[in-house]
């Protein structure tokens, strides 16, 4: 206890999205990927994706008037670009925001977007209150920051706290790139799968990685183990980005993807979501670079670095991506009827980009993502969508 405050021991049961807890020598840290998936590749961009916390929050039952949170982040410095803004939590009661803070502290990983060179700064935990709650029972929902790693050093309050039972919502399991991880949302609740999943009321589990998403086993088989009502994964943009598949290996890679998903969810509704616009990939191949003329000005902006000539010999771009997805849904369709196609320009196209352009080539800005939300969960949690 810390003054009239009680410590309330942070276990999987207090936390919805996130599928490990792994214990450090500062706290525990929530993981979207089992420790057996992360041991069979070791990447940097994938290591710091999953442990970024996008849809894992901290839901409990209480009547405490002050819920305080101690974390320890871990924050991201670009050289020669603009300082990151500190992660944002957001706090629900009730199902409303009610609050949000941020914390200053934490450990800082500078990163030269030219060489590749990464230097790690240790740093203190720091805390976060939210006071004035009324002593009534309250469901209360801590949305922890989807673009920090954030390792959970201390839950206070001054009334016990208690897990909600699973099982009183149908549980939406998503999986996608930086987009549907969040990248350049307002905040946690802001990113285009919360807000649909607000619209749909659903338990989101969000295993979106940002720039690690190109059709991985490991994933699917994570995918294949969780428990789950409705599934969507949105493929495409980072196998682009990446420059990792041509045309010949993906159409293979897709339906092992789908075949793994289905070995445990054999008629679970299964949505296959194309990539939004994104001009700069749409007949460009990858792999998408730094806008080096971009970054001289202080400004992170992305470029395609690719050949156009070499699409005829198979390289991807997100066109031809698009209409692969198209067909291999078609095909497969006749003996899943449960399994469905949504071209993600549906969710941002032509006209929304005239509007309000990618900021940097790539990213939705928070107003795209609440665009994004509103159509997704027209398409599929309306009456008659595919969710109903």
């Amino acid at each position: 206890m810390a003054g009239n405050l009680i410590d309330s021991p942070i276990s999987l049961e207090l936390l919805r999205g996130a599928l490990e807890l792994e214990q450090t020598d500062r706290g525990v840290l929530p993981h979207r990927l089992p420790a057996w998936a992360r041991k069979q590749y070791v990447d940097g961009q994938l290591e710091m994706a999953e442990s970024q916390p996008s849809g894992v929050r901290l839901t409990f039952r209480t009547r405490a008037t002050v819920v305080e949170l101690e974390t320890l982040p871990t924050k991201r410095d670009y050289v020669g670009a603009p300082a990151r803004p500190d992660g944002i939590y957001d706090f629900v009661v009730d199902g409303k925001l009610i609050g949000q803070a941020s914390v200053d502290a934490g450990d800082v990983i500078t990163i030269d977007l030219v060489t590749g060179a990464a230097e790690t700064r240790r740093g203190e935990s720091g805390r976060l209150r939210f006071d004035g709650l009324s002593d009534e029972l309250k469901t209360v929902e801590l949305w922890l920051p989807h673009n920090e790693t954030t390792e959970l050093v201390a839950l206070r309050t001054d009334a016990p706290v208690e897990p909600i039972p699973a099982g009183g919502r149908r549980v939406w399991l998503h999986h996608g790139s930086s987009i549907s991880h969040g990248s350049d949302a307002s905040s946690p609740t802001g990113t285009w799968p919360a807000l649909a999943a607000t619209h749909g009321d659903v338990e989101l589990i969000n295993l979106a990685f940002a720039g690690s998403s190109f059709l991985q086993p490991f994933t699917a088989r994570t995918m294949r183990d969780t428990p789950a009502d409705l599934i969507s994964v949105k493929l495409g943009i980072n196998v682009v980005n990446t420059d990792v598949l041509r045309l010949r290996g993906f159409t293979p890679a897709v339906h092992g993807f789908l075949d793994t998903i289905r070995e445990g969810h054999q008629t679970t509704p299964l949505l296959v979501v194309s990539p939004i616009l994104c001009p700069i990939h749409e007949d460009t191949p990858g792999p998408t670079g730094w806008d080096l003329s971009a970054l001289g000005e202080g400004k992170l902006r992305f470029a395609a670095t690719g050949d156009p000539d070499e699409v005829a010999a198979g390289k991807l771009t997100l066109s031809v991506i698009r209409a692969e997805l198209s067909r291999i849904v078609e095909q497969r369709a006749a003996d899943d009827p449960n399994l469905h196609y949504l071209d993600g320009r549906v969710l941002y196209g032509e006209a929304d980009n005239a509007v309000r352009p990618l900021p940097d080539d790539l990213h939705p800005d928070g107003e795209t993502h609440r665009t994004m939300a509103e159509r997704f969960a027209a398409h599929t949690f309306a009456v008659k969508g595919l969710f109903a």
